[in-house]
Formats: structure tokens, C-alpha cells, sequence
């Protein structure tokens, strides 16, 4: 049963369509991802569907009784409340609890699992990382019919994650969420809702199912496109010749080809640019010694030592507030440590990309943020302006001149980047950079690193990206222990329950590796079949070939001298297929009239939706009959 069904959704932010006449829905139990690049309005669909925002057009239909729980990405709370008076605040009312007592109770197991002990802290005292993770403990305790959760994810170490993942998995209620963990969409979702170009496309699969069909809906798309120029030369030819008669089918004819004529061809998100650009490294990198770091009682790190090599590709995990950020901070200068020396090469150029945006002034303009760095920069084309380098970075001259302190967190943390590697460094520490960056943008930030010149740090939680970019990896266990392990995160997942047995049969233990283990059996299995088939037919088709090769010319010389001409049964097509368009496209016509009249009677709506997609699916046969029977009709014109 529906429980939010959204049509003709249109909605605008200043000069940004965000969406173009589209729809939306959700079911009772799906587990919906909304995926799409950062700026374009996943934000606002959750607060739409929420009911904290309106759209500017178009109507939303929400079950009776509907209850949801929304988790913001910044969110807000009362001044003064301490961590335990915000979640009681915010559940006093839940049917399932019957005293303060057990609210409490409650939230301090699901506050201990996420890394919050101190239930007596003020709020307005944590980090931003822990108040995030205060308000998902809140909506967590809901007996919501809906959750929405806009990033759940980010600010969660892995442990964090894989047992959110199984709660969520567990929930019995619908979910729909933004997140760029790709692991979690995969084991979580359901179903996924892509937001391309102002509409809403939606997959009934996970991430991996999503990608797949995301390619076959492009290449169908540019198909059809290829299919649609041919029908206009077809239906352009026609027209200059003129129409053989003024009647009713005629007419139906010159519509199809003005419709046809004036659709719009598909249009395809551009994609961040980036180039491997970096300044030469020199024989001394990044040497860290006996390296020590405490702050009170509380030791970070203890006697590191660790030489960077050149093309290092390193991972940096831990729980929260282990000192992960902390080491990062020291290696950029802008933290010294207790005792140990960090030795930085003289040819070394750090880019810093930080967790918080710390070094970034919100009252600037973009194009005056980007300009304090260098107005041109050099890249593999030669110079490029700063302009042209936003544009780049999916920064429009349109938005260039707007303040950053208008952007959305994840164009924050893109222009941030770009920041950072028009500089171009040698050495990238990047803190949390999964962090509010889009899905798309993360794929190609992999490629660039993938071709990078110089040394990769990385501090993430993100599985898939861990599992993606690095070679080794610094764990911190604890009491400033820091052990280092060779692979990625399934290598370190693996290694550390050997050295851990007791641990086995945990959340998460079997992931797939991100690396080519997989696809390597894959296409292993897909060679020995082809060599089977291969072999098959070898050892059956040698004796026959040359018999068949003459037969099969003998055939085609007979079919070479064979007039064409129409069947019978094609001839009794082509004389009433243009008719049967056009009642098609009636009916489509009454049909869409029909649904929005019925947009409150779920029953009737889904027997429509039902009968229109049938209509639709008839419709693009007939166009393709149609389109053949034009093309034979126009030879047999030809040979006469």
C-alpha cells in the first residue's frame, strides 16, 4: 500500500530547477536510496516528503495517520538540553513508552553503540559528528510508519555502520534515505530513486543492481535517440513530397512528426573534471619517528614510526575520537605532537582536505575562493582560469558569484577539493572525503587518485572506498596503538579476526573485496564456457561448412532476384497501423486525464498507472512496426 505517492512535482531554488514535472512514491516496507549529485535537490525531496517543505506545483497524497521521523543533516536542538533531555523531548509521545525511565533506558543502549557515553552532556558541547548521531539515536527509538534519514551514515566508524545497517535491515517500517555508503545501500536498500536532470528515476534493486541498469537506461536512451532521427528523416522526406491527402490520418501523420520533431533528446549530467596534477616529489617524503600524542589521561598515539614512499596509498581507521584527525593534523603542521619528530621532505607540498572545511571562509564568493589560490592554474591543456576550473567542478557561472555560504554541504565539500588540488600538491591527506560527497563525484575522485602522482593519506570509515584506493592501512586499537596491516578494509576485516577469533560471525565479516578478486573468477568462468562453445562447434560445423556456404549462395542468389513487395497480412498492417497510433495516443491522452482525478483512490490509481504502462509498451511496438513497414514501403517505392 502507498504510503506518499507525489505527482507533477515541480520545484525551484532561485534560479535552480530542482525538479521538472516528476513523480514520487513510496511503499509500506521499502527501503528506498536516493541517489544524485550534490545540489539538485535530495535534500528537498526528503523535506517535501516530510511535509516541512511545499513544492511549488504538483500534489502529494500522504496516507491517513501517516507517522515519519525525519534525521536532518544539520541537526538542531533546544538550547540547553543536555544529550538524554533532547531524546526524551523528542519521544515523550511514542505509544511503546509508558515513563521517562524507559525512554532513557532505551536511548542510552542505541547512544552506547554509537559512540556517546556522556548522556549528561549539553548538547550545544558536541562536535558536529556527535550530534548527528545524538538525533539518529532519537528518531531511531520511533515506531515510525517512515523514516527519513538525509546522510545517517556520514560520521559513523565502521563498527558504527555495520550495526546501523543491521537495525535498519531489521526495521519493519519504510525507510527512505540519502546516503554515498555504497556498502550500506547495497546490503539496506531495496530499491533505488536516481535524481538525473529535474526527474526521478527509480530502480527495484540495490546499488550494484542500480549501476547496471543505470547503463542499460542510458544506452536505451541514446538508442532511442538514434531511432528518433531516423523516423524525422523518414517523416521529413514524407512531408516534402507532401501529404497524399487532407484526411483525418494525414493530420495524425503531421502531428506525430511535429511531436516528434520538437521532443528534446535526452540530456546527460555533466561529470566533475579532474586532472592529475602535482608538483614533482623528491627522494625524502614524509618520515614520522617514535611519534607520541596525548591529551590528559587520554593517549592517542604512542611511539609511531612510519616512512612514506612514493605513490604510498594509505588508510587510517579507528573508532571515533581514537586520534585518527589527530595524526592527520600533526603530519599537516597544524597540530605538534607530545615527543618524536615528523620530518617533511623540501620538494613535499601537502594538501590538506580537513573533516570540518576549517580553512574555508563562508562570506566569500566562489569565484574569489578559488582566485585567492591562483587565477590560472596549469593543467595537461595548457592554462586554465579559475572560472573554467569551476565549471570543471560543476560550478556554472550562474553560481560562481553566489557566496559559498548558499551552497549545499556536498558543493561545499567539492569546492573545497578543487581548492585544495589546484594547488597542486604532492602529498594528499584527506580526512573523511566520502563525507557529503555525491556517489558520482566519489567515483571519479577514485579515478584521479587511481592516476595521482605523489602519496595518498586517507582517515574514512567508507568501506567501499577503503576497499577502492588503498594498499595498506594504520588501524588504531587502542591505548596509541596503531598496527598496520597490508590491503585494503575487507584484507584488514579478514586479518583482524584471525588475530581475533572470538569475534567471528560479527557484522559485516563477509564482504566482497572491492578489488579484482572477484571479477577475476568471473570472467575466468566466462572464458572456459566460451571455450567450451568454441570447442562445440568445432568439432560439429568443419565438415559441413563448405556444403552450407554453397547452399546459403545459392539462397541468396534466388532471394537477389526476388521483386519486394508487401505481404499480404503487412500490406493489411501498413493500410491501418497510422489509425491505431493515433487511438493509442487518444487513449494515453484520457488515460492521464483519468489519473489525476483519481490521485485519492489508491485502488483505481494503481489499475490506471497498470493500464497506462500496457498502453505505453503497445504504443513503442507500433512505432516500431510502424518505422519498419515506412522503410520497406520505401524500397519497394525505389525498385519501381
Amino acid at each position: 500500500m502507498s504510503l506518499i505517492t507525489i505527482e507533477h512535482l515541480t520545484k525551484s531554488y532561485t534560479e535552480r530547477l530542482l525538479f521538472d514535472d516528476t513523480a514520487f512514491s513510496i511503499n509500506e516496507g521499502e527501503k528506498v536510496g536516493l541517489i544524485g549529485i550534490n545540489g539538485t535537490g535530495k535534500s528537498t525531496l526528503l523535506k517535501i516528503v516530510a511535509g516541512l517543505e511545499e513544492p511549488d506545483d504538483g500534489s502529494v497524497v500522504r496516507r491517513r495517520n501517516l507517522y515519519v521521523r525525519y534525521l536532518p543533516q544539520i541537526p538542531v536542538f533546544t538550547a540547553g538540553d543536555t544529550v538524554l533531555d533532547a531524546i526524551v523531548r523528542d519521544n515523550q509521545d511514542e505509544p511503546h513508552f509508558s515513563s521517562r525511565e524507559e525512554i532513557e533506558a532505551s536511548a542510552k543502549n542505541i547512544l552506547t553503540r554509537l559512540g556517546i557515553y556522556d548522556f549528561d552532556e549539553k548538547v550545544e558541547h558536541l562536535s558536529g559528528g556527535q550530534r548527528k548521531r545524538v538525533a539518529l539515536t532519537s528518531v531511531l527509538l520511533s515506531t515510525a510508519d517512515l523514516l527519513i534519514l538525509d546522510e545517517p551514515t556520514n560520521h559513523l566508524d565502521s563498527e558504527m555502520a555495520d550495526w546501523l545497517e543491521e537495525y535498519l535491515k531489521k526495521f519493519r517500517g519504510a525507510l527512505l534515505m540519502i546516503t554515498h555508503d555504497r556498502y550500506f545501500l547495497d546490503s539496506v536498500t531495496n530499491r533505488i530513486v536516481e535524481l538525473d536532470k529535474g526527474k526521478l528515476y527509480s530502480y527495484q534493486t540495490n546499488y550494484e543492481g542500480f549501476v547496471k541498469l543505470k547503463a542499460e537506461r542510458i544506452d536505451m536512451a541514446v538508442a532511442s535517440e538514434r531511432k528518433r532521427q531516423t523516423i524525422l528523416r523518414t517523416e521529413l522526406a514524407w512531408m516534402q513530397r507532401g501529404a497524399r491527402a487532407r484526411s483525418t490520418k494525414q493530420k495524425a501523420h503531421i502531428q506525430r512528426y511535429e511531436a516528434l520533431r520538437d521532443m528534446d533528446a535526452p540530456e546527460f549530467d555533466k561529470e566533475v573534471e579532474m586532472e592529475s596534477i602535482s608538483s614533482r616529489l623528491g627522494r625524502t617524503t614524509v618520515e614520522v619517528k617514535d611519534l607520541c600524542k596525548a591529551y590528559g589521561n587520554k593517549v592517542l598515539l604512542k611511539d609511531f614510526t612510519y616512512i612514506f614512499l612514493k605513490n604510498d596509498r594509505v588508510g587510517i581507521i579507528g573508532p571515533n575520537g581514537s586520534g585518527k584527525s589527530t595524526l592527520m593534523k600533526m603530519i599537516a603542521g597544524w597540530v605538534q605532537p607530545d615527543s618524536g619528530t615528523i620530518e617533511i621532505g623540501q620538494t613535499v607540498k601537502i594538501g590538506y582536505f580537513s573533516q570540518e572545511n576549517e580553512a574555508m571562509d563562508e562570506n566569500l564568493k566562489v569565484i574569489d575562493y578559488i582566485r585567492n589560490v591562483a587565477e590560472y592554474v596549469q593543467t595537461k591543456d595548457g592554462s586554465i582560469s579559475a572560472s573554467q576550473m569551476l565549471e570543471r567542478f560543476l560550478f556554472p557561472g550562474s553560481v560562481q558569484y553566489t557566496t559559498i555560504s548558499r551552497l549545499s554541504g556536498g558543493e561545499k565539500r567539492r569546492l573545497y577539493l578543487l581548492r585544495i588540488l589546484m594547488d597542486a600538491p604532492n602529498v594528499l591527506l584527506l580526512d573523511e572525503p566520502t563525507n557529503d560527497l555525491d556517489i558520482r563525484t566519489l567515483t571519479i575522485l577514485e579515478d584521479y587518485l587511481d592516476n595521482f602522482q605523489g602519496i595518498v593519506i586517507t582517515v574514512s570509515h567508507d568501506r567501499y572506498f577503503l576497499d577502492r584506493m588503498v594498499r595498506r592501512i594504520f588501524a588504531f586499537e587502542g591505548d596509541g596503538n596503531v598496527v598496520q596491516y597490508e590491503g585494503g578494509f575487507t584484507d584488514y576485516q579478514a586479518a583482524y579476526l584471525m588475530k581475533h577469533p572470538e569475534l567471528s560471525g560479527g557484522n559485516g565479516a563477509g564482504r566482497g573485496s572491492a578489488g579484482g578478486n572477484r571479477s577475476g573468477a568471473g570472467n575466468s568462468s566466462a572464458g572456459n564456457a566460451g571455450g567450451s562453445a568454441q570447442g562445440a562447434a568445432g568439432e560439429t560445423g568443419v565438415d559441413e561448412a563448405s556444403g552450407t556456404a554453397a547452399k546459403k549462395s545459392s539462397q541468396d542468389g534466388r532471394a537477389h532476384q526476388k521483386k519486394l513487395k508487401f505481404s499480404f497480412k503487412e500490406q493489411r498492417e501498413w493500410d491501418t497501423i497510422e489509425d491505431e497510433i493515433a487511438g493509442l495516443e487518444a487513449d494515453l491522452e484520457a488515460l492521464d486525464g483519468q489519473i489525476a482525478e483519481s490521485a485519492t483512490n489508491y485502488g483505481r490509481l494503481n489499475q490506471l498507472m497498470t493500464e497506462k504502462a500496457e498502453k505505453e509498451a503497445l504504443l513503442e511496438e507500433k512505432m516500431d512496426r510502424w518505422m519498419y513497414l515506412q522503410e520497406l514501403a520505401e524500397k519497394i517505392a525505389a525498385q519501381s
